[in-house]
């Protein structure tokens, strides 16, 4: 995952070398780049899930990084514009009591249940970490419209869009001490029976520099009857975000 986010901040570092003799806005010192660098911070929760499939509110979180490249359509002052994009995502899931996925061998590959660590590895253990990760390659794609038609660089904008993701990666990560008082770190990849493919509708607000953002699953997290529970759960993702310019 780093060496992810290590290729897309180069690509964006060389966009901004060649658009540094652009102007500059006088708000905060971001530059006038036509394009947005944003950090997107927030909650991943879990729609139309089993009830013992809960998770953890603050815990289970999610960070987006996007470059998108505005263009205007309906005309110089109409206030518009498409926003294409590329990016990558990650929604983290806190299961409560102590529990993470594991494979299901009754399915076999690319499937899922969950099941309390200590069934797993013991009783006896003191737990230190339990997480879960997915990661995404996004494209994102939004319809804006800027209030200030004719300086999109300032004022109050507004978007509604879509994603579509690929999952590249997923894996669990369980850190505990043993009844021996060893230390154990356990890092699983594998697919977990989760839907290769994601996509869903988007909604954000706000000003060119800060806006908050809500995203809406319109396809199935895990694949059918391959997840805990036969879940049929989808993803509600929001929360707030930053463009750097």
């Amino acid at each position: 995952m780093k060496k992810i986010y290590t290729v897309l901040f180069a690509f964006v570092f060389f966009q901004s070398a060649f658009a540094q003799e652009g102007p500059k806005t006088p708000i905060g010192g971001r530059p006038n780049i036509p394009s947005d660098l944003s950090f997107e911070f927030g909650f991943n929760q879990l729609n139309n899930r089993p009830e013992d499939m809960s998770l953890n509110f603050f815990r289970s979180r999610t960070f987006n990084v996007y470059f998108q490249h505005p263009i205007k359509i309906f005309g110089e002052t109409s206030g518009m514009t498409i926003n294409p994009g590329i990016g990558v995502g990650t929604d983290k899931y806190a299961f409560k009591e102590s529990q993470n996925l594991f494979n299901n061998e009754l399915l076999g590959p690319e499937s899922s249940e969950l099941l309390n660590i200590s069934e797993v590895y013991g009783d006896n253990i003191r737990l230190k970490t339990n997480t879960f990760a997915a990661n995404y390659f996004d494209i994102p794609l939004d319809f804006t419209y800027h209030l200030n038609k004719t300086n999109h660089s300032k004022g109050f904008r507004m978007s509604i869009g879509g994603k579509f993701g690929f999952l590249y990666e997923a894996h669990s990560k369980i850190k505990y001490t043993d009844s021996d008082g060893l230390e154990r770190k356990v890092k699983d990849s594998q697919n977990y029976g989760l839907e290769k493919f994601r996509y869903g509708l988007t909604l954000k607000a706000g000003s060119p520099g800060f806006y908050t953002w809500f995203y809406y699953g319109l396809n199935k997290t895990f694949q059918e009857g391959r997840g805990p529970f036969g879940t049929e759960a989808t993803q509600i993702n929001f929360g707030i975000a930053v463009n750097v310019f």
